[in-house]
């Protein structure tokens, strides 16, 4: 087995990219604590995915606000993915009402 950490928006680097391709090249090896997958269970995964997948395609409205710069620069230097980050925040802060609370006070 081949272990290698790559952190969220770090490029692997020419010696990680290496292991990488040569660990895929390596065959697989199936033992009884991870079998091989059988038609079944590769067909119940299929399925899995698929609805995975329409839950997340809920449409999301689009929204234009207006926030600090200094606020924006903070969430893109999280990297890709920063406005969902974003989106998580305000997800978070609309579901608990006594932190929305707070917030709006203010």
């Amino acid at each position: 087995m081949t272990t290698l950490t790559i952190s969220s928006g770090q490029k692997p680097t020419k010696e990680q990219l290496k292991r990488i391709r040569a660990a895929a090249r390596q065959p697989i090896t199936y033992t009884a604590d991870c079998p091989a997958s059988t038609p079944a269970a590769l067909k119940e995964f299929a399925a899995k995915a698929r609805e995975l997948r329409q839950r997340n395609r809920q449409i999301k409205p689009a929204v234009t606000i207006r926030i600090m710069p200094e606020c924006l620069e903070l969430y893109k230097a999280l990297g890709k993915g920063y406005t969902g980050v974003m989106a998580d925040v305000l997800n978070y802060v609309a579901n608990n009402p006594a932190l929305l609370q707070s917030i709006a006070a203010k």
